[in-house]
């Protein structure tokens, strides 16, 4: 008898050790895996104070003399994928304010002066954890507004998340929305899902709002719009802007380029109260400058409150859209459903 219960003990004992030695290789893969990406302070685009964080698939530059921006994001060995535009200058009563390129983060509706706070002056960060930067702008004098943008690399893959963050810090509340603008280097196109098609006899309400501005020309050649895609490209030989905003329900935007297909995704809330007539998402472009924008819900801010807002990016290289909707709904659908996040 006792020789069996010393027996059962011992098997017990093995599988606890075996299960400990388990749990050890899990936790040593999971913590070499954000081991894995890395943050180096570099030099771009004339700013000496940029952090890269790297993960052997994608990089990302983020800078810290001015901002917040994301200035970079790119396959290793790839072409940045975002714009740079380090000389335009937009003059406003508050100053001077430089797009830069990239990728910022505004407060919606838009307004001349208050939306063009100059940012060309040095922020706060946190390197947080191995694959984590925050980026915290100084309060801005006359909004009374402060900008935070988190920027966190997948420990694998092209997976980018970045966190937006915007408080009030005045005495009294305010009401906005959060604006994160990509701009994307020029030569390639915006690609905007419609609404899954549902025909008369199916459905007879409205899907979605298509908001134009005053300057939106939906017979200008740089616009396609068809059954499932609404695509917007860049021509350098047309200086004219133009722009749309909808009610993204799918959640994602893409910019197609020279084959490599950027994809952000971001939410949409049923019921909500977008900026725009009811935008979350807007693309805007005049010659070879294009952006992509997505907007969360209008939010009413007491003094030290704050609104929050997501965005989830992905880089894919070889794409080929082809020649019409149909090629190129076969080459980028399969590529958009990997981007869903549970």
């Amino acid at each position: 008898m006792w020789v069996r219960i010393l027996t059962v003990l011992v098997v017990l004992i093995a599988c606890c050790a075996g299960v400990s030695r388990m749990s050890l290789a899990e936790g040593s893969r999971a913590d070499s895996a954000v081991a894995a990406v890395k943050i180096e302070k570099v030099p771009y685009l004339g700013q000496p104070n940029c952090y890269k964080l790297s993960n052997g698939t994608v990089e990302v530059i983020v800078t810290t003399d001015i901002g917040p921006r994301i200035i970079r994001y790119s396959l290793i060995g790839g072409e940045n994928v975002l714009a740079e535009l380090p000389d335009p200058v937009t003059k406003t009563e508050l100053g001077d304010w430089k797009p830069w390129g990239g990728h910022r983060f505004w407060a919606a509706p838009e307004a001349m002066p208050r939306t063009y706070s100059p940012d060309s002056s040095p922020i706060e960060f946190k390197i947080e954890g191995n694959n984590t930067i925050r980026l915290i702008q100084p309060v801005e004098p006359k909004s009374g507004i402060q900008k935070e943008v988190t920027v966190t690399v997948a420990a694998s893959g092209p997976g980018v998340t970045i966190h937006h963050k915007v408080t009030n810090k005045n005495m009294w509340a305010i009401d906005l929305a959060p604006w994160a603008l990509t701009i994307m280097h020029g030569g390639g196109v915006t690609i905007l899902p419609q609404e899954p098609y549902k025909s008369h006899d199916e459905e007879l309400l409205p899907a979605r709002p298509l908001v134009y501005w005053y300057y939106t020309n939906l017979s200008d050649p740089r616009w396609t719009i068809g059954k499932k895609y609404i695509r917007l490209k860049t021509d350098d030989n047309i200086q004219e802007a133009q722009k749309i905003g909808i009610a993204n329900k799918q959640g994602w935007a893409a910019y197609l380029r020279n084959g490599e297909l950027f994809v952000k995704r971001f939410p949409y809330r049923e019921g909500a109260t977008y900026p725009d007539y009811g935008c979350n998402n807007e693309t805007y472009t005049a010659g070879s400058f294009m952006e992509i924008e997505s907007l969360g819900p209008m939010t009413h801010l007491e003094p030290g409150q704050a609104a929050e807002h997501d965005e989830h990016w992905w880089l894919f290289k070889g794409v080929d859209g082809g020649s019409d909707e149909n090629s190129l709904d076969r080459a980028m659908a399969p590529l958009v459903s990997r981007t869903e996040t549970r």
